[in-house]
């Protein structure tokens, strides 16, 4: 009985490792995205005129 807790429980930690670095990912790759496009409008601040 206790080695089916201790299996279940190896997954979950392995899936629990595997959403977090998913997550980072995702973040670091939103966060670099979200940089670039401040600078590209940072950049054309002069072209634009209200």
């Amino acid at each position: 009985m206790s080695e089916k807790i201790y299996k279940s429980m190896k997954h979950a930690g392995a899936w629990n490792i595997a959403t977090g670095i998913t997550i980072l990912i995702v973040g670091i790759a939103a966060g670099v995205i979200t940089i670039v496009n401040g600078a590209k409008l940072l950049k054309s601040k002069s072209d634009i005129m209200f």
